[in-house]
Formats: C-alpha cells, sequence, structure tokens
C-alpha cells in the first residue's frame, strides 16, 4: 500500500541504488507496494548471478553486490554451480573484494573450475576447458567487457562452442542491469544455447532470470516451469513462486514455496515469501504463523521481523507490532525500511511525537526518502508546526518525476497538503464559527484532492504564504488545564474509544479516538441547547441548526486530528463534478488480493447477489430458475459467482453488477439507489470485485429530503423530550436518530471520514436524549457495512441497538465545560490534540 518512492534525480538515484541492496529487501518492498519502480529494483534483483560460489567453497564469503553477506543464509542461482547448495558457510572468512583480484589470482581461480568441471557444458578437451574457465572466472570477478571478448575468440575457432555461447550470454546479462541492451543480446546467445541443448535446466533458468527484468514474465515463468520439468529443484521451485509473487498470483507462489520448502526446509527466505502469499491474501494469522518459522530458522532475521510487525499492524495489535519492529530496529538500528514503516504506524495510532522521530532517524540514513520526508511533513502540520512543516513539503516537491517516471502517490498529494496546510495555517487563531472550508477552497482544488489527481488546476491562485505573526502551535502539559477541562478531555478520550472497530485493517488511533470524542460531547451539547431553543453560529451567521450542522462538527474535528486526509462535502464539489457523479469505490477482492476489513461481509453480498440473481432469472427466464437456483446453492465463494453468470445469461461476458435499494421512510413504497456490486474478471484467479456508491445530484437530493424529514421529526420530540420523562418518548428519538443516520451512511456525503462522523453524531444525539453508549462495536462489525447491507432503517436500528448498551446519562455530563468555548480555534483544538494524558486519564480497557 505504501512504501518505496521512485526514484527523481541524479542523488536519489544514487540512494535508490543502495535501497535496492539485497534480494529480500526488494521482495520487502512487494509487501506493501507494487508501483512499477519497485517492480523494476526487484526484477533486476533476481538476475543473481553468484559468479562467486566457486570461492565459497574454498571457505571464505564475499560481499555481494546484492547486500552483505550476513544478510543471507541461502545461495542463489549460480551457473558455475548447478549443485544447488542453498547455503553460506557460517563463520568464513571475508573474501577480498573482486575487483582487486590480480591475473594470477583469476588463472588460480580458472584452474580449479577447469580441473573439476564446475561449469556448464564442459568439453573432453582439457585445452578447451581451460579457456573457458578462464571466461567464467573472469565473469566471476566482475570483468564482464573480458569475459565477452574471451568468449569471443573461442567462438571464432568454433561458432558452435556451446560453454562459450552461454558464457558470452551471461556476461551480457550481468551488464544488462546497467544496459538494457546488453539484456537482449544476453536473450540471443541463450536462445542459440537452448537451440543447440534443448534440456538444460540451467540455461532456461538463467534466460528467466534475463527475462525478467524486461518485464517479460509469462515466457520467465515457462522458462522456469521447463527447468522443474527437468531437473526438479528447491532452488527453482523458489525463483518461481517469487515470480508469481511479482505477478500476484499468490495462490500459486504459496504452492512453489510449498514445494521448496518441502524439498529444503533451511530456507528463511523461502518461508518469508511464503508468509507474504498469506499477507496479501488477507490470511493474517497464517502469514504471522509463517513469519514466526522464517525466524525459527534464522533467529536474526530483520526482515521477518519487519513483516512480522507490519501484519500485527493489519491486525490492529498496537503492542505486538511495535515489538516486532523494535526487535528488527535492534538487529540493524540503520534499517531504514523498519524505521519508515514503524513511523508510519506511530502516525497512524496517533503517537506523532515518536512517530517524527522515526522520520527524522530515516531521513539521516537516506536524505531522499520521498515517503519519511512527506510523512515528516504531515507530522509536523499535524503538530501544528506549520514551518517545519512545510520545509519538508516542499523538498518532497521539488522530486520531480523523471521523464516517463509515474510520480509516487506522495509527490501527488504534497501540493495539497502544502495549499491546505497554508490555508490552515492562515485561519489558526480565527473563531471556528467564522469561517467554512468548504466554502472558502476553491471548487477544482477539492474535486482534483478528493479524487487523487495531479495538481493541474487551471488559473488556481495558491494560498498566502505562512505569516510570521502567526506562531506555530506550543506544547500543552495536561497539568496546565484546569481540572473541569482535564476532565473533558479524558471523557472525550474514553468516549472515542468506543468507535474503534476491532477489525483487521483498523489501527486504533488515539488521536483520532480524542478528536471525535470531543465531537460526540459538542455534539451532545449543541444539540441540548438546540432543543432548548437556541440558535447556533456557523461561518459568521447566526442561524437555527440544520441536520448538516450535526454532521459538521465531526467532519471539523476529523479534519484536524489528521489533514492528510480530505474530509470534503461531495455535495459542495463543482456541479460538472456531481453532474458525472462522484464515486466512494472499495475494492474487496482485486485479482487474489483481498480487502480484509470487509472479509466478515462477504457472504451476507454474496448471499444478496444470489437473491438478485434469482429475481432476475424470476422474471427473465423462469423456465430455468430451478437449475439457476441449483446451481447457486453450490456457489460458496464470490469468486465462483461469475461462471455461473456467464453460463446462464450469454449478456454477461466479463462481468455484471447489482444494485443495493434503500427504501424511503418518507414516500412509502419508493425505494433509491444504494451500493453498486461489481464482479469482473475472466477467470477465477482474475477478478475483481468491489462496491461503490455514486453520489450524483438526484441521488444526493433524495438522500437528503429523507434525512431532512426524520431530522425535523427529531427536532421536534427532542424538544418535547426535554419536558417529558415518557420511556416511550426516549425510544422513539433513538430510532429516529439512528435512522437519520441509516441514510448517511447509504449517501456516504463526505469524501473521507464519514464512518466515524456518522458515529460520533449517534453518540452525541442519544447522549442529547439522555442515553449513553456503553458497549462497543462488536468484532468484525463496521457500521457503515452494517448500514448499507441492511434492508431497512428498522433493521438497521434494532441491529445497533443490539450492541451499544444503552444506559441513561450520568448528570457529571452536564457539568462538563462546553467543548465550543473551551477549543473555540484550530490552535486550540490542536493543542486538546498534541497534550499527553498517558499518566493522568484512566486507561480505556
Amino acid at each position: 500500500r505504501m512504501l518505496p518512492s521512485p526514484t527523481r534525480n541524479g542523488a536519489n538515484m544514487a540512494a535508490a541504488s543502495e535501497r535496492a541492496a539485497a534480494v529480500v529487501a526488494a521482495a520487502q518492498l512487494l509487501l506493501f507496494t507494487l508501483h512499477g519502480s519497485a517492480r523494476a529494483e526487484y526484477f533486476s534483483s533476481l538476475l543473481s548471478f553468484n559468479g562467486n560460489s566457486h570461492l565459497q567453497k574454498q571457505g571464505c564469503v564475499t560481499q555481494s553486490e546484492f547486500g552483505n553477506s550476513e544478510d543471507f543464509v541461502e545461495c542463489e542461482s549460480s551457473f558455475l554451480n548447478p549443485e544447488d547448495t542453498d547455503c553460506v558457510p557460517r563463520g568464513a572468512p571475508p573474501c577480498e573484494p573482486m575487483p582487486s583480484l590480480d591475473t594470477e589470482k583469476i588463472l588460480s581461480q580458472a584452474k580449479v573450475l577447469a580441473e573439476q568441471k564446475r561449469f556448464p557444458f564442459s568439453t573432453i578437451d582439457t585445452n578447451t576447458n581451460e579457456e573457458l574457465a578462464f571466461g567464467y572466472a573472469l565473469i566471476g570477478n566482475s570483468l564482464y567487457d573480458e569475459a565477452i571478448k574471451h568468449f569471443s575468440a573461442l567462438l571464432q575457432g568454433n561458432p558452435e562452442l556451446v560453454s562459450a555461447i552461454y558464457g558470452r550470454g551471461i556476461a551480457y546479462g550481468k551488464k544488462g542491469l546497467q544496459d538494457i541492451r546488453n539484456a537482449e543480446l544476453a536473450l540471443l546467445e541463450l536462445n542459440r544455447v537452448i537451440a543447440l541443448e534443448p534440456n538444460a535446466p540451467e540455461v532456461f533458468e538463467q534466460r528467466a532470470e534475463i527475462l525478467s527484468p524486461l518485464g517479460r514474465l509469462s515466457e520467465a515463468l515457462n522458462d522456469l516451469s521447463r527447468a522443474i520439468q527437468l531437473r526438479p529443484s528447491a532452488r527453482l521451485y523458489r525463483h518461481r513462486g517469487t515470480l508469481y509473487f511479482i505477478s500476484e498470483d499468490y495462490a500459486a507462489a504459496h504452492d512453489d514455496f510449498q514445494l521448496s520448502l518441502e524439498m529444503k526446509k533451511y530456507q528463511p527466505i523461502a518461508m518469508l515469501y511464503k508468509g507474504l502469499t498469506f499477507y496479501h491474501r488477507g490470511m493474517l494469522k497464517e502469514a504471522i504463523d509463517s513469519f514466526k518459522e522464517a525466524l525459527e530458522l534464522k533467529t536474526d532475521f530483520t526482515d521477518a521481523y519487519r513483516s512480522l510487525g507490519q501484519a500485527y499492524r493489519e491486525l490492529g495489535d498496537f503492542e505486538a507490532a511495535m515489538e516486532s519492529f523494535q526487535k528488527a530496529l535492534m538487529l540493524n538500528q540503520n534499517h531504514i525500511q523498519s524505521l519508515q514503516l514503524r513511523g508510519m504506524m506511530l502516525y497512524h495510532h496517533g503517537t506523532l511525537q515518536e512517530a517524527l522521530k522515526d522520520f527524522k532517524g530515516c531521513l539521516q540514513l537516506e536524505p531522499y526518502n520521498e515517503v519519511c520526508q512527506y510523512m515528516r511533513g504531515l507530522g509536523h502540520v499535524a503538530m501544528g508546526q506549520f514551518y517545519e512543516g512545510i520545509k519538508a513539503q516542499t523538498k518532497v516537491m521539488l522530486n520531480d518525476p523523471l521523464p516517463g517516471q509515474k510520480a509516487s502517490s506522495e509527490y501527488l498529494k504534497v501540493k495539497y497538503l502544502r495549499e491546505y496546510s497554508r490555508y490552515l495555517h492562515a485561519h489558526l487563531d480565527v473563531p471556528v464559527t467564522e469561517y467554512n472550508i468548504d466554502i472558502d477552497l476553491p471548487g477544482n482544488f477539492k474535486d482534483h484532492w478528493a479524487k487523487n489527481l495531479p495538481f493541474l488546476i487551471e488559473e488556481y491562485e495558491e494560498q498566502p504564504g505562512l505569516q510570521p505573526h502567526i506562531k506555530d502551535v506550543l506544547p500543552q502539559k495536561f497539568e496546565s488545564y484546569s481540572e473541569d477541562v482535564q476532565g473533558l478531555i479524558c471523557t472525550a478520550d474514553r468516549l472515542g474509544s468506543l468507535m474503534q472497530y476491532a477489525t483487521p485493517g483498523f489501527l486504533p488511533n488515539k488521536r483520532i479516538h480524542r478528536a471525535m470524542g470531543l465531537a460526540t460531547l459538542e455534539i451532545m451539547q449543541v444539540i441540548q441547547r438546540t432543543w432548548a431553543n437556541s440558535k447556533i453560529r456557523v461561518a459568521g451567521k447566526t442561524r437555527v441548526m440544520q441536520w448538516k450542522d450535526m454532521f459538521d462538527i465531526g467532519v471539523k474535528w476529523r479534519r484536524i486530528a489528521d489533514p492528510d486526509q480530505p474530509v470534503l462535502w461531495l455535495d459542495q464539489m463543482p456541479p460538472q463534478s456531481l453532474s458525472r457523479g462522484f464515486n466512494n469505490h472499495i475494492n474487496l477482492i482485486r485479482g487474489q488480493i483481498i480487502n480484509m476489513r470487509y472479509l466478515a461481509y462477504f457472504d451476507k453480498i454474496l448471499n444478496f447477489i444470489k437473491d438478485r440473481i434469482l429475481v432476475y432469472h424470476g422474471a427473465n427466464n423462469p423456465k430455468g430458475l430451478s437449475e439457476v437456483r441449483n446451481a447457486l446453492e453450490k456457489v460458496k465463494k464470490v469468486e465462483d459467482l461469475l461462471p455461473i453468470m456467464k453460463q446462464f445469461n450469454s449478456k454477461t461476458r466479463d462481468g455484471f453488477t447489482v444494485n443495493t435499494k434503500v427504501p424511503s421512510l418518507k414516500f412509502h413504497g419508493k425505494e433509491y439507489d444504494g451500493f453498486t456490486i461489481t464482479i469482473t474478471g475472466d477467470r477465477v484467479g482474475n477478478m475483481l470485485f468491489s462496491v461503490e456508491t455514486q453520489t450524483t445530484e438526484e441521488r444526493t437530493q433524495q438522500y437528503h429530503d429523507e434525512i431532512e424529514a426524520l431530522y425535523k421529526d427529531l427536532s421536534s420530540k427532542g424538544k418535547a423530550l426535554i419536558l417529558s420523562t415518557e420511556l416511550g418518548e426516549a425510544d422513539a428519538v433513538c430510532n429516529l436518530i439512528l435512522s437519520l443516520v441509516y441514510y448517511f451512511y447509504n449517501l456516504m456525503p463526505l469524501s473521507r471520514g464519514s464512518s466515524v462522523v456518522a458515529y460520533s453524531v449517534i453518540m452525541g444525539a442519544l447522549m442529547a436524549s439522555g442515553k449513553e453508549i456503553t458497549g462497543k462495536i462488536p468484532k468484525g462489525k463496521l457500521v457503515d457495512f452494517e448500514a448499507m447491507t441492511t434492508p431497512s432503517p428498522e433493521a438497521f436500528s434494532k441491529i445497533g441497538k443490539s450492541w451499544m448498551n444503552l444506559k441513561s446519562l450520568p448528570a457529571s455530563y452536564s457539568s462538563l465545560p462546553a467543548v465550543l468555548d473551551t477549543f473555540p480555534t484550530k490552535r486550540t483544538m490542536i493543542e486538546a490534540l498534541n497534550t499527553d494524558t498517558s499518566s493522568h486519564c484512566p486507561k480505556n480497557s
């Protein structure tokens, strides 16, 4: 999802070269991203001719061009070593650097190779073997041009000398890492060898390793499969599994890594890769088990600890993830990716100060690391340190992509973040009731930002630069707040923790918890005043409260908690954007990549699709309905639906869509479009299963009418509730609140954050009615998906109340200070989010 940064200029390219140091490190990049640049780095590392394996047999360990020998306990393929040694002798002395070897030593090495015939396609002629061995010794010492000249001279005398053709091909392949044209020359030579020796597995393997960096994966896979047919080995299965992994065929990759491990148990790298195949398919517990097995094989395996940390992070287990990252950094305190990943986890856990330390350490080791630079800028801005934040953002902006290079996600986002940071800074001390971000920010800016488009906005006028008289936000000690404000913040922490999803993929974020807890309390207080006939102040005007104002309180706090994410009202986008429709899109399955956050809803969605298919065939093909029903009963997974649909509906070529419907309470019998389920693909392993809501002007107005009617009824009953003690009134108000939010969830009117904003409204409005939610959201439940997959607001209300454990609101809430008066500006809001309560507030269980 997020790690490597594409290289940009000369210095950055040098840094990138260091980042691609090891096969394992390059593979690890694939755990978190599949950017083109990352793939290119990985492909190049596959061309891993280990020309020094003959030296290893003599008892020394080389510093390979892909990293230090201590990082490896497995040998990669080597044409000099047809036997699969798969080892590096432990405790062996270091070898001399290869470029320093003189002619006498090269001749000595060649003599050993010739005597033992430890090179491919040796002949029966001793003199010829000595000449061939000398060429391979040149390759082993990285003297590729000399090797090419030597083999070419041999081929002038014997054009079909297979070993010389092969050796020249290998030498070209090694040069191909710097000049891709040489890889093509290498392929020509290897093709000649295969024509002459069609049953030599090492040639197919070597050709596969040259095809890989050219992006010709299917051909490389075919070559490895042919090599396996000729002579299966643990190494070949591992290599083919690696290519399947790059191709995102994780099931096939898993099978190959498993076969490799069955043939040779001691392979930490293969075990690590096996874990990664589980990770990408959403099988986190199996991934964790595999990473632990890799660590049993190699206790100082830094990359396995890092992967283990990332898997625990995805499970939402912050403590276990921290322990794993810590162990990785204990083994190597300069492990850049561990610093980067831990820093990102700390940021998304709400521990910004600690996150900044990791990003600083990352940049000290690798100044051109775009991810760490971006996150450093983001962290500073989130804490109100705008000068440092914008300085870091500007450094990212200066890294323009090279011609033909795809811009990184950080580069795409940073200009939006800088503009938004400037806006926040300019309004740092302005009361939040006196301005409106959705109105102030230009429409095209918001549209491009929400859609993560390149910053190409016509006639855009930049936000003013930082104004020196507006100072950064200073640290605020918790003790400096009065006791009642301390109580307010501690209460917010507790309330916010009740919004946490106990589902893989959702890491607890203390900063979001506090922000949304404060939003909940402010919503409660504002609604109570409104029901007592008070007005509110919005965007510099005093008026009667509207339904959107409740949600805007949640939006305000959600925005300031994490400025990285554009939390924007979609109905405030430019008219042309709304006319085309603004989609909130979620991939549930893409190929074999499973979105683990929504795994618990797959069966529910599957059953809904089956029902819709039966309804469709009942109306259009009643005679064949029984056959369709029997076929659908055998379908147990979403992936198996596509072949069934193709079988019974000729119109289903590469996919189909199913729409959910949301019933109207205002107009009996009327239904609105809910979300669209799409399944496309040409086979089970190559499919897209997604859901999306389309925010068009017409659909938005339909939902607004529904919410407006419910809010009007809620206001009326809320005012009556203040004067009444009837339990029935309170229950009616509860149902109205949940029904109103049901339509909000199905509309999904925000570019980000709709779910937590809506839940803060549920909690705050219920508290205004005298009811407090004390129950946690059940494991595996997502409130937004509960609403979207539930057929009616009444059913959603029933489900929600089943876990909320509603109790009477304690009287202590009435003595809390007003949130809006206590934190009236962005500065005071950021101060509240920054303050450390760890040794003051009770811990939330």
